[in-house]
């Protein structure tokens, strides 16, 4: 018996003991070091990767590191790092727009890829500092975590402008049936699950839960993905079939001619870029189209000084139709003059029936921020900064439902795709991801305009340079798509919009404050359990 209790006590602990002993113990350097290894890797979960066993390695390591921090400034270092190889390996390809002029920018990219993932890294720091604060263990501090990093990445997508790309919802954009949960809490329901699930592990370590609540916990972990697509698949069997459900009458054609940002805004070749999508606009398909759509800037002329580039558009206008297409123009009000980016609605008599101008500007991509003191040059076109537009507005154009416009990343905006109130019965986003290259930038843009969709309950198409276009219904399905890097034309219907507006859409950030307070609850509840 005496050689039995000896073994025993001499016996490894169980292997989460050990790692979770191994991360808590680690110096300030190796531990910031690892935390920025684990935000890296969790970043391998979004598109178009989608690796998201990496999650359950990503968030339970960071718990345990968080079990090194003694005071709050370790725990903002250890959360800040993470983010800082999270954002750095998820947003690597808004390097690739400073290469598009290297000569004028590309010393600059490391810099700034740098400084962005250093900034959005500060959401996350100041998420594991209210955990850190929390004292809590087990499921309590699960719930803490989940609760906090919802609450930073809301808060990230409003600070200084706003800049909600990746969240952390955005993983399962590769499943259908996972995506509806967005229709009634949106993305950030989608986050809130995620990291739930994804954090649970980290209860496997003999932190003083008890084993049963131990055990239960990992059933949660499992049972979360699987009731977000148990919920998602009895909501899709309900969903009309795709290929029979469009507006009556109405057969758009999308024009992604593919043309390289380097020779985009070249002067001899501008007329060529033109001749070119109106060749592809014109190309024989099995159904004549109603309604043709360019990407974001597709007509590199100021509209509508350009009388001649207007008259040679409009031959390619379909009867009764128009061509929306992404232009920058430019207005003069008392010796003022201003350059928008926008999206013009040209008619079969060459006239522009209708006008949205961009209102969420690119930060040094459109603009420079603190022009006076910094001086710095904008990535786009020109010396001249563009002027924001009036924000989300319902277009009504001839012959089509009521469209809500988005140009770029404004379709990144969780919430903030329509105007309050609004009647729209779909979206349009025009864009122009040639700035990114072949990366895995311009599959987040798409996955993200996916999620709106399926928040809004509304159709969304989508027309880019270089891809990816597409046209999606309002559940988020691919109803047509045009891959990366091709020049070609989707023909497809518009998909109808949902009879009813769907909880999110209703909700809107009521949802997410909903979300954050039942959490915050429950984590106080856990906490309190014997």
């Amino acid at each position: 018996m005496a050689d039995r209790s000896a073994a025993a006590e001499t016996q490894a602990p169980p292997w989460p003991d050990r790692v979770a002993g191994a991360l808590s113990g680690l110096g300030v350097w190796r531990a910031l070091a690892t935390a920025m290894a684990l935000g890296a890797l969790a970043a391998g979960a979004l598109p178009p990767l989608y690796a998201l066993p990496l999650l359950w390695i990503a968030f339970p390591g960071l718990l345990w590191l968080l079990d090194g921090a003694r005071r709050w400034p370790r725990a903002f270092l250890t959360g800040w790092a993470f983010g800082l190889g999270y954002f750095a390996a998820g947003l690597y390809w808004v390097g690739h727009s400073f290469l598009v002029d290297a000569e004028r920018f590309g010393a600059l990219m490391p810099f700034a890829v740098g400084a962005l993932a250093a900034g959005l890294a500060l959401f996350p720091g100041l998420a594991l500092v209210a955990v850190w604060l929390g004292k809590s263990r087990g499921l309590a501090r699960v719930l803490l975590l989940a609760a906090a990093w919802l609450a930073s990445e809301w808060l990230r997508a409003w600070a200084f402008t706003g800049f909600p790309w990746n969240l952390i919802g955005t993983v399962w954009t590769f499943s259908d049936a996972t995506l509806q949960f967005a229709s009634v809490a949106g993305v950030w329901g989608l986050s809130l699950a995620t990291i739930l699930s994804a954090a649970a592990p980290s209860c496997l370590c003999n932190d003083g839960t008890r084993g049963r609540r131990r055990s239960a916990v990992l059933v949660l972990a499992l049972l979360v993905p699987a009731a977000l697509w148990g919920f998602g698949a009895l909501r899709l069997a309900d969903a009309p079939d795709t290929a029979a459900d469009g507006v009556p009458g109405i057969h758009l054609r999308v024009v992604q001619p593919n043309i390289d940002q380097r020779i985009k805004w070249q002067s001899d070749l501008r007329a060529k870029h033109v001749a070119d999508q109106m060749a592809l606009s014109k190309s024989a398909e099995s159904k004549a189209a109603t309604h043709v759509i360019w990407s974001e800037t597709a007509v590199p002329f100021l509209l509508p000084d350009m009388t001649q580039v207007l008259e040679a558009i409009r031959d390619i206008v379909p009867p009764g139709g128009l061509l929306l297409t992404g232009a920058p123009r430019r207005t003069e009000v008392g010796g003022e003059v201003r350059i928008w980016n926008s999206l013009f609605a040209i008619d079969q008599a060459g006239e522009v029936a209708a006008v949205y101008d961009k209102r969420h500007l690119v930060p040094f991509g459109e603009y420079v921020p603190l022009r006076s003191i910094l001086p710095l040059d904008k990535l786009t076109q020109g010396g001249k900064d563009f002027s924001p537009g009036e924000g989300a507005r319902s277009l009504s154009l001839p012959g089509l439902p009521k469209v809500s416009v988005l140009i770029c990343y404004e379709v990144i905006f969780p919430g903030r795709v329509v105007d309050p109130g609004s009647d729209a019965e779909w979206l349009l986003n025009i864009t122009n991801d040639a700035w990114f290259g072949t990366s895995s930038g311009p599959y987040q843009h798409f996955a993200a305009a996916r999620l709106r969709a399926v928040e809004e309950g509304l159709p969304l198409v989508r027309a880019a340079n270089t891809g990816i276009s597409a046209v999606v219904d309002s559940y988020g399905r691919v109803v047509a798509r045009l891959g990366l890097n091709r020049a070609g034309v989707i023909d497809a219907p518009l998909p109808t919009s949902l009879e009813m507006r769907t909880p999110f859409a209703r909700l809107g950030s009521w949802s997410l404050l909903i979300l954050l307070i039942v959490t915050f609850t429950l984590a106080r509840i856990v906490r309190r359990l014997p």
